[in-house]
């Protein structure tokens, strides 16, 4: 088993940081991949990201509303992404998210 460098908080938070950038910037440019695929495949997507954002904000007691947090995430308004890069879902991605979905 690898041993990792010892880290301190802040040094950790850094790095976190950076990966959650890199890993928005790749959603940005992979506009190729639906939501759907991404909670088919990992159970989470652009949405889930931005709502973990607005919860992060919130409990820093900034005020930022979902929407505010969709445009960070996919790098413009959610509407505009939806008309440019959304497509309807085939029956076999529905039907894949209907096993895979959260169960309440």
């Amino acid at each position: 088993m690898a041993t990792l460098p010892p880290i301190d908080d802040v040094t950790r938070t850094e790095l976190e940081a950076a990966a959650f950038r890199t890993l928005v910037e790749h959603l940005r440019t992979r506009t190729d991949v639906q939501n759907i695929d991404l909670m088919n495949l990992s159970g989470f997507c652009r949405n889930c990201l931005s709502k973990w954002y607005r919860a992060a904000a919130e409990e820093k007691g900034l005020d930022l509303d979902y929407e505010g947090a969709r445009e960070i995430v996919y790098g413009m308004p959610y509407s505009e992404w939806k008309a440019k890069h959304q497509s309807d879902a085939t029956a076999t991605q529905q039907a894949a998210f209907e096993i895979s979905k959260p169960k309440d």
